[in-house]
């Protein structure tokens, strides 16, 4: 059954009247009533009464009507998603992330996706240490990760959108703890507690590339998978640990954060994403980004970028994965 039968079914059920019905739909009326007796020797029924002077639908006709507009109704909604998926207001984006340092990041980009794509769904992956997100994005079963530069893997695209400070926890009975400023070289042969080693996380590779520039190993008493856990550990007096300003919102008792000496040491935050990825939603959701996550002055220039520059390095100024 074609569609145009459908369409000219419900032009003349509405006007009553082979003319006008023909005249709306922008056609001659000879070729109209052709329609509607093929649409009716498929059918097998009479859809109108009609005479010199009147139309009328039969009680088939009135049966057919309302379930044709219901089909032609879900036909438009369809062409409509089709088209509003291909230029990325419905569909399905995939986000990884660590849980600690994303606390005020991630609600931004979430709320800011919702109020601009409703019919847009952000799944998101949480416990996505930075370093097993761009694996992820790379290989394709991510779309969208918060990471942390240098992220040099082909076909990754990554955008600066915040610093974060490496500090010290300690916990506040500690001997350390009255120090203003933490020298790393006092920390060596202090318990360390830490992320898993080979779990992808970023900012233990990048407490001990610390340590070690200062001439030492950290001597690992526990590992945690997550900063809450860690934190809480410090503060029970486990160890200490080297975290990031990104997740001082963790109120944990017992526990101070101290910075470290010398010029602040500074992680870059970023996202990454798959610069051949086709989907529309994606692309939506980085417009979305770029405003809810500016890149922080000074980094323009690498927006976009495939890899960086030092992971770890001293800056003059602060910022904002596991």
């Amino acid at each position: 059954m074609e569609l145009r039968y459908l369409t000219s079914f419900i032009a003349v059920a509405e006007e009553l009247h082979f003319g006008r019905a023909a005249r709306r739909l922008r056609m001659a009326q000879p070729p109209l009533s052709q329609r509607i007796r093929r649409l009716e020797k498929e059918l097998g029924v009479q859809l109108f009464e009609r005479n010199t002077r009147s139309v009328r639908l039969t009680s088939a006709g009135r049966s057919f009507l309302e379930p044709v507009r219901r089909v032609l109704d879900d036909l438009d909604v369809a062409v409509r998603a089709a088209k509003a998926a291909g230029q990325g207001e419905y569909g399905r984006v995939t986000v990884g992330f660590a849980g600690a340092s994303s606390h005020d990041t991630l609600p931004l980009l979430t709320r800011a996706v919702r109020a601009a794509h409703p019919g847009l769904e952000l799944v998101m992956r949480g416990q996505t240490y930075a370093d097993v997100a761009l694996a992820k994005v790379a290989d394709g079963s991510l779309d969208l990760g918060f990471v942390r530069l240098p992220a040099d893997l082909p076909g990754v695209e990554t955008r600066v959108i915040g610093e974060e400070e490496l500090l010290c926890a300690l916990p506040q009975d500690h001997l350390l703890a009255e120090r203003e400023r933490i020298a790393l070289a006092d920390l060596e042969g202090e318990p360390f507690v830490t992320f898993p080693a080979n779990a992808g996380s970023s900012l233990r590779d990048a407490s001990f590339r610390a340590c070690e520039e200062a001439g030492f190993r950290p001597r690992v008493v526990q590992e945690a998978p997550d900063s809450y856990t860690i934190l809480a550990l410090v503060a029970a007096g486990v160890g200490v640990t080297l975290t990031l300003s990104s997740c001082l919102h963790i109120q944990q008792t017992g526990i101070v954060h101290r910075p470290l000496g010398g010029p602040p040491r500074r992680l870059r935050a970023a996202l990454a994403w798959r610069r051949d990825n086709p989907s529309a939603a994606l692309r939506s959701v980085l417009r979305v980004a770029a405003e809810a996550l500016p890149t922080p002055p000074g980094y323009e220039a690498e927006g976009g970028r495939s890899g960086g520059a030092a992971q770890l390095r001293e800056a003059p100024k602060a910022a904002g994965a596991d």
